[in-house]
């Protein structure tokens, strides 16, 4: 089966968004885009929160946001107890958020990162596996805890 990929951005984020759509697409990947549908100013979290949403109720396997620095939608997305949101700034910060955080959405940063960089880091989070064991664990651990 498919892997099932939400995505989402703000204006700033919005022409990487397409053709990362485009990209995903092309690979058969099962897809929601959430919005922005422009390069119109529009409020980050209002893409954020159903990109989290869909990943947090296991619509989606795994979520891609995007915005100026990826901190807005980053912070926005891990408020979903579900979420682990990693910002991507390097190859090297994509593998490590899949492999030792299980991130299930990856933020990226338009304004600091190329096109071509924003795809590559997409492919690698998609092929890059948690590694589980002590990372496990940890990642077991970042839930609120209940009292």
């Amino acid at each position: 089966m498919a892997l099932r990929i939400a995505i989402g951005s703000d204006h700033a984020g919005f022409q990487y968004k397409q053709k990362i759509l485009a990209w995903l697409q092309e690979q058969n990947f099962k897809t929601a885009d959430y919005g922005t549908y422009s390069e119109e100013s529009m409020d980050y979290p209002d893409a954020a929160h159903p990109v989290a949403n869909a990943v947090e109720k296991g619509e989606y396997d795994f979520g891609i946001l995007l915005c100026g620095s990826a901190n807005g939608v980053c912070m926005t997305a891990n408020k979903h107890q579900g979420v682990r949101a990693g910002l991507a700034w390097n190859l090297e910060v994509v593998k490590l958020i899949r492999q030792h955080n299980n991130a299930n959405v990856i933020c990226l940063p338009a304004r600091f990162i190329s096109e071509h960089q924003a795809l590559e880091y997409v492919k690698e989070f998609l092929n890059t596996p948690f590694e589980g064991g002590r990372h496990a664990t940890r990642v077991n651990k970042m839930g609120i805890p209940t009292c």
